[in-house]
């Protein structure tokens, strides 16, 4: 418990405890478009700082803003003090300021850092809404199975059982599973939510079980594909970005690293900016890495090597994989839904069958007077 207060918590220079409460993306987009608007209009930083802490409504975050001003006033670096406030802003965002700020030109690298992470954003949307049809369809489907077994077929079954005809082995079995939900559906429910929320902790708080499931998400038909497209495209992205604004190798792939939400391509990365620190290149660490990285993409980065236009080879890397998960968030739903389809129809038709072929049965025992 202690531990996790301490992350939860973090002590700013004066001893004061700021909540480390997380900035979305779309925030940190507004906060950096907002300073460069300020600063290119010939608003001091600190007077720019004020007018967005002004405009902020979450008190942790305008501790936070309070907290980085007192440091630009005592003289320290933007940077250095956004670093205590990682919760906030990433180390991504850290880098580039503080490149932006040794050579001068913190106005034009926060424009860019908001188009960057503009462009971050657009990718993560297209992502999240190619799976809301395919989540919307099997939640419906879900529910009308469930409304048509607990509701509607417990008012038929006493007709059945009070005929005494033997029925079909789809309709005990449908019968079975009625009872069971309507007696114990609850609680069943209750204990799929809690497993669902202890598998989250799990991944959370064990490392060992958060590498096993992201290593196996990567290899799940369609979305698999379309987690590596996302997690090379973002990582070609902010490599490309931090190498073009002069950040050494090592930490360039040190900073993709952490902001690799996949923890099998974060560990990848880490291990390739080891790769670099003992001599090698980026294109031999990617070779260690086969199901993780694509051949197309180690090719163009050794040739990238070669012809000293890495950062650029990596920028047009991050272009290619943006399409490619353009095009499977387009195809996503059109190949998932004949297979929801298919298993909506079935279920329901499973239900149907279960209700009709007992009353055939029994129509065929009647005979006319």
């Amino acid at each position: 418990m202690n531990e996790l207060l301490k992350k939860y918590l973090a002590r700013t220079k004066d001893g004061l405890s700021v909540v480390q409460v997380r900035m979305p993306l779309k925030e940190q987009i507004f906060f950096a478009k907002r300073l460069s608007f300020l600063m290119d209009a010939g608003v001091p930083l600190i007077e720019s700082l004020h007018i967005i802490k002004s405009q902020t409504k979450k008190s942790a975050r305008a501790q936070a803003y309070e907290s980085i001003i007192g440091d630009i006033a005592n003289g320290q670096y933007l940077s250095k003090s956004l670093a205590k406030f990682r919760h906030m802003f990433s180390d991504f965002a850290i880098n580039l300021i503080k490149v932006g700020e040794t050579s001068g030109i913190l106005n034009q690298n926060l424009a860019y850092l908001a188009d960057e992470l503009a462009k971050k954003d657009a990718l993560k949307k297209k992502v999240v809404g190619a799976m809301v049809y395919p989540i919307f369809i099997t939640v419906a489907t879900l529910g009308i199975v469930t409304l048509l077994t607990v509701y509607i077929f417990p008012k038929i079954t006493p007709i059945f059982t009070s005929l005494k005809v033997p029925l079909p082995l789809v309709t005990r079995v449908l019968m079975a599973v009625s009872d069971y939900l309507r007696e114990w559906g609850l609680l069943t429910l209750c204990i799929v939510l809690l497993c669902v929320f202890a598998f989250m902790m799990l991944r959370v708080f064990v490392l060992s079980v958060r590498q096993v499931t992201d290593r196996f998400f990567l290899t799940l038909p369609i979305i698999g594909s379309l987690a590596k497209s996302y997690n090379l495209a973002n990582a070609n992205r902010t490599l490309g970005l931090m190498l073009q604004s002069g950040v050494p190798v090592t930490s360039a792939l040190t900073v993709t690293a952490e902001t690799m939400p996949n923890l099998a391509y974060k560990q990848a990365f880490t291990a390739v900016a080891e790769v670099v620190l003992k001599g090698g290149t980026i294109s031999q660490g990617l070779r260690e890495h086969p199901a993780l990285f694509t051949d197309m993409m180690v090719h163009l980065i050794t040739v990238g090597e070669t012809t000293g236009n890495l950062s650029q080879t990596l920028v047009y890397l991050a272009g290619f994989y943006e399409l490619e998960v353009e095009d499977l968030t387009k195809n996503l739903s059109s190949s998932i839904e004949p297979a929801l389809m298919i298993v909506m129809g079935l279920l329901v038709g499973l239900i149907a069958v279960s209700v009709i072929t007992p009353i055939y049965a029994i129509t065929q025992h009647l005979t006319p007077r």
